[in-house]
């Protein structure tokens, strides 16, 4: 039995569009707005984003016959400001990213400069278009922003670049050879031709309303749809796309196409463009065509194709992370420094992530399933990049004027035609002549009709009246011939006049034009210093960055090591302290033993002394008796019954601080000794029977009896291997404890045992075979010398305790 097992992951988003949904759809839930916007004033990016090969160029551009989200926007814009647009050249652009007005006559002036150039820049309006993009202009729709200000003039701008390995380039800009392939010979070298101007990258500035912009991009006036978006194909054509595994033609750069909308008030009558720098408002709307992320194991990319790869996973990278840091600022409060400067790309969109304008972003799936991990990465950024709010509205300037100044102008001018028309005629109705009007004035011909033959009056009042008009005529032909003559003199002086103007302005403007091209170099001077000193803080800040980079490496390595040595040096300490405990305790039970040990052999050395002593002792009682008299052994019972009369043995005396048993002053006037007796003893009846003075004697020892003494004394009896009873004294001192209770610590163990001296088989000395050593022994066997060496044992002498004997040692004669 299989099982398989399934995860559904949910993504939410403001709209989402099936694989059915046509362009007019899409363009007026995402596009439109930002169109509106754009005509209002305001600012708006569009972007497409997405795994490679999902659609996104086709969303942007759109195919035949079906127009996509770009040339929609450029056709909405044209039907919304068409009868409003200024004349070509009224707005010029700066190189600041500003706009100036001109007035009519300097307009005029520059069309007419522009027109007597050899390659004119912007392309023509009426001339026939390319049918590769002609069916994705045709746009029936004529969709158009409802609310225009018609006190206004309109000019459109637009420029269209690409940021390719992280360079920007200029597609629209004019290159006597392809730049973008250089020429090859058959030697497979490149051309050396003085020509070949390759391709520049074109650097981002900042203008005085910290706007980004690109400085030295070419920007195209347009009058229509179908002028901006041939300018767009042009562009089109030049922009890199290479075939990969996963893409026919895919997009290796990141394309933006700008839309720059100048708008400015008219004057009070309605008719001309208000000559005011700060009454002009500039609007832009970026359209942008991401290049898809790719895996390179998927795409198998080597060479070029693989650094362009990774070019565009880092840019895109960068953009994700500057969304994410927005993200994090705007929840939860903080001010991280947003990373725009990693990528030409979000470096350039600065402006609009801080609050310039509105962003839309169209993500594109692929529903193929070898996308499907790529395509959750892109979904679930596109999610997280719905919580960052950016957009702010932007305030126009105030001119001060009376709305609908156009209105009243036109409604003004068509009043006036309809007077003209009641008056004298339909204005634009052809003019009478100058013969007719000299006609009309002279005075009425008299009738000349003859009714009769001998009329004489008739002919000669026409006669009259003909004569008369001849006069007038020389004398309006003089007058008029004085008139000319006048008018000639002053259009002589007018045509010297004007000479020495244009004479003067020539001077002036070439003037003029050495002072410009003075400052144009001055300007490509300071131009490329300004490309120099931004290459060497890109330089500057890219070694920073490492610098940085490796100061937190260094810091983090730093720290660890740190933590590393303060855990070693605590546990250097734990195992000091340990050690030291170990070596106290072992040092302390060394001690102890060291004591128990010399302790029990003092007690043995004592013991081995005190059977000598009592040998020697019964030897010379022996001795001294009668050879011939041999006593019979006294039985045991009879020894007990019969005690010798001498005096009573010592005990022997331990090293240790242990009381002696002797009656004897003991080490302090105020001990006591607990002596403690189980009821099982059994009394051995001996010579050698312990006294303790001032003792008190129990059966089980008992706190109380503990805490009044000083001593202990534990008498414990046991059978020896000979079958006799052994008595064992054990000595020990008693302590304080901190708990307020009594510990007792064992210092010395004496032992009690009763032998009969005749009843043991042991010598003094070895057993000799040899006669010859009866001598020697019969020596060391002499009662007199082995009494003395019994009683005269000192400290140091090798045969006793290492204590001075208690007895009274033999007096020496003098």
């Amino acid at each position: 039995m299989c099982f398989s097992l399934s995860w559904q992951t949910q993504y939410s988003f403001k709209e989402v569009f099936g694989t059915l949904v046509v362009q007019k759809e899409l363009f007026d839930v995402v596009a439109k707005p930002l169109v509106e916007d754009l005509i209002r004033g305001k600012n708006g990016l569009l972007f497409t984003y997405g795994v490679t090969g999902s659609g996104k160029t086709h969303t942007m551009t759109g195919s035949p016959g079906d127009g996509g989200l770009l040339p929609r926007c450029l056709a909405m814009i044209f039907n919304s400001i068409g009868p409003f647009q200024a004349k070509r050249f009224v707005f010029k652009l700066d190189d600041k990213n500003g706009v100036d007005v001109q007035s009519e006559v300097e307009a005029l002036l520059e069309r007419q400069r522009r027109e007597a150039l050899p390659t004119p820049k912007t392309p023509a309006g009426k001339r026939q278009l390319d049918p590769e993009f002609a069916d994705m202009i045709d746009i029936q729709d004529h969709c158009k922003v409802e609310e225009v200000d018609e006190d206004n003039v309109y000019g459109v701008f637009v420029s269209y670049i690409e940021i390719y390995n992280n360079y920007i380039y200029d597609l629209l800009e004019e290159a006597p050879f392809d730049s973008i392939k250089p020429k090859w010979n058959s030697c497979n070298t490149p051309v050396r031709n003085g020509d070949f101007v390759p391709p520049q990258s074109k650097i981002l500035r900042e203008d005085q309303n910290h706007n980004m912009y690109v400085t030295g991009c070419t920007e195209v006036e347009v009058k229509s749809t179908e002028e901006a978006f041939e300018v767009f194909w042009r562009g089109q054509k030049k922009r890199r796309i290479a075939n990969t595994q996963l893409n026919r033609e895919s997009s290796r750069s990141h394309s933006v196409f700008i839309i720059k909308l100048a708008q400015a008030p008219l004057d009070a009558d309605g008719d001309n463009v208000l000559q005011e720098k700060e009454q002009i408002t500039l609007s832009q709307l970026s359209l942008v065509d991401l290049a898809g992320s790719e895996r390179t194991n998927r795409t198998k990319a080597e060479g070029n194709r693989l650094r362009e790869a990774g070019n565009i996973n880092q840019s895109l990278m960068t953009l994700r992370t500057c969304i994410e840091v927005l993200r994090e600022n705007q929840l939860y409060g903080t001010n991280k420094m947003v990373p725009y400067r990693d990528s030409k790309l979000t470096h350039l969109f600065k402006n609009y992530f801080d609050g310039e304008g509105k962003v839309r972003m169209i993500v594109c799936v692929n529903p193929k399933a070898e996308d499907y991990e790529e395509s959750l990465q892109v979904m679930r950024f596109a999610e997280v990049t719905q919580e960052v709010e950016v957009a702010r509205p932007v305030d126009r300037p105030l001119c001060g004027l009376t709305p609908g100044r156009r209105l009243r102008n036109q409604a003004f001018r068509e009043e006036l035609a309809r007077k003209l028309e009641l008056r004298g005629g339909p204005v634009g109705a052809e003019e009478p002549s100058a013969a007719e009007l000299f006609f009309q004035n002279f005075p009425p011909l008299p009738p000349c009709e003859l009714l009769d033959i001998d009329d004489d009056q008739t002919l000669p009042r026409l006669i009259e009246a003909l004569e008369q008009r001849k006069k007038m005529k020389q004398m309006l032909a003089e007058d008029l011939a004085k008139t000319v003559l006048a008018c000639k003199t002053k259009l002589q002086e007018f045509d010297s006049s004007v000479t020495s103007k244009e004479n003067y302005i020539q001077g002036k403007l070439a003037e003029k034009e050495k002072i410009i091209a003075g400052q144009k170099t001055e300007l490509e001077r300071q131009e490329k210093k300004i490309k120099t000193l931004e290459y060497k803080i890109e330089i500057l800040e890219k070694t920073a960055t490492i610098y940085e980079e490796d100061k937190r490496n260094l810091q983090q390595e730093l720290e660890s090591k740190s933590q590393k040595l303060q855990r070693q040096e605590s546990d250097k300490k734990r195992l000091e302290a340990r050690l030291q405990g170990m070596v106290a305790e072992t040092s302390l039970k060394w001690e102890k033993e060291c004591e128990r040990r010399v302790a029990a052999k003092q007690l043995e050395m004592q013991n081995k002394l005190w059977v000598k002593d009592e040998k020697l002792k019964q030897l010379k009682a022996i001795v001294t008796e009668p050879r011939a008299e041999r006593p019979e052994r006294p039985s045991r019972e009879r020894d007990r019954e019969k005690p010798l009369p001498r005096s009573v043995s010592p005990s022997p005396a331990p090293v240790a601080p242990a009381a002696p048993l002797r009656p004897r002053r003991s080490r302090s006037a105020g001990e006591r000794w607990v002596d403690h007796r189980p009821p099982s003893h059994v009394p051995t009846e001996t010579l050698l029977q312990p006294r303790v003075p001032r003792a008190i004697t129990v059966e089980s020892p008992s706190e109380r009896a503990l805490a009044r003494c000083d001593r202990y004394l534990l008498t414990h009896q046991e059978l020896a291997s000979d079958g006799e009873i052994q008595t064992k004294l054990i000595k020990g001192d008693v302590f304080k404890t901190r708990g307020g209770g009594q510990s007792v610590q064992f210092t010395d163990i004496e032992t009690l045992k009763q032998e009969s001296p005749t009843g043991r088989k042991r010598r003094s000395s070895p057993p000799d075979p040899d006669p010859a050593g009866d001598a020697a022994e019969s020596e060391w066997t002499d009662v007199e010398t082995r009494c003395s060496v019994a009683v005269e044992m000192r400290a140091g002498s090798a045969l006793g305790p290492g204590l001075q004997h208690h007895a009274q040692p033999k007096r020496r004669k003098p």
